[in-house]
């Protein structure tokens, strides 16, 4: 359904693959393709929370029922869309980066495909949880918005994530993250909506501010210059 085929394992193998990943992981923490493994073989009963939320939710059902794409073919409209909008700001985000929407690796350890789909929109609203929390893409901006994923899913590659991060992050990347960063990231996934049972696509023509609001999202703030 996304790409890849699934992948059924044996209690054994799943631990295997879920170490080798955490170790892979940690050494090189830009490789998705292990932290989406061991998002998934450390996950299942984190997704299946999550899928029990959104079929208890209206817009949860309804992203169930359409199981929309974060694909070029399905937002390539945000590009067109006026600037103080929330999929302008997607768009701005993504094309600033040079990211296409295309390049997440497909799950491929999960039991069903209604688990393989929840998996996979997590892994895909991902840059809308960027675009929304106004974080960036480094070391800092990730293990900040690591730290609102584990609060908003429970999945253990989150917590791992996050403190992981910052052990590889320089004493001034460190300090900045903990003094300035953790602490509003805590507060911020505390604050908003469950942020896996929002149709993001239907708010894609909102003023950005608008949808922030109605989610309880507060971006994170600049840190103070020193």
């Amino acid at each position: 359904m996304n790409g890849g085929a699934r992948i059924r394992l044996k209690g054994w193998q799943q631990a295997a693959v879920a170490v080798g990943s955490a170790v892979g992981a940690l050494l090189n923490p830009r490789r998705a393709d292990l932290i989406a493994s061991l998002g998934e073989t450390t996950g299942k009963p984190a997704f299946q929370r999550i899928l029990k939320r959104m079929k208890e939710s209206p817009e949860g059902r309804a992203i169930l029922l359409d199981r929309p794409r974060v694909v070029s073919s399905a937002v390539s409209h945000a590009w067109e869309l006026p600037p103080h909008t929330f999929g302008a700001a997607y768009a701005q985000f993504m094309g600033s980066r040079n990211f296409s929407p295309d390049d997440r690796p497909p799950v491929r350890f999960m039991d069903t495909e209604e688990l393989a789909y929840v998996a996979t929109r997590a892994r895909e609203v991902h840059d809308f949880w960027h675009t929304l929390f106004d974080l960036p893409t480094n070391l800092i901006g990730e293990s900040a918005l690591k730290v609102i994923e584990f609060e908003q899913m429970l999945l253990p590659m989150c917590f791992l994530s996050a403190i992981g991060g910052p052990s590889t992050m320089s004493s001034k990347q460190r300090d900045l993250f903990l003094r300035h960063y953790f602490p509003w990231a805590v507060g911020a996934g505390m604050r908003c909506t469950d942020l896996m049972c929002v149709y993001y696509e239907k708010h894609f023509d909102k003023d950005l501010e608008e949808v922030r609001g109605k989610l309880g999202i507060v971006p994170a703030p600049k840190p103070a210059s020193r």
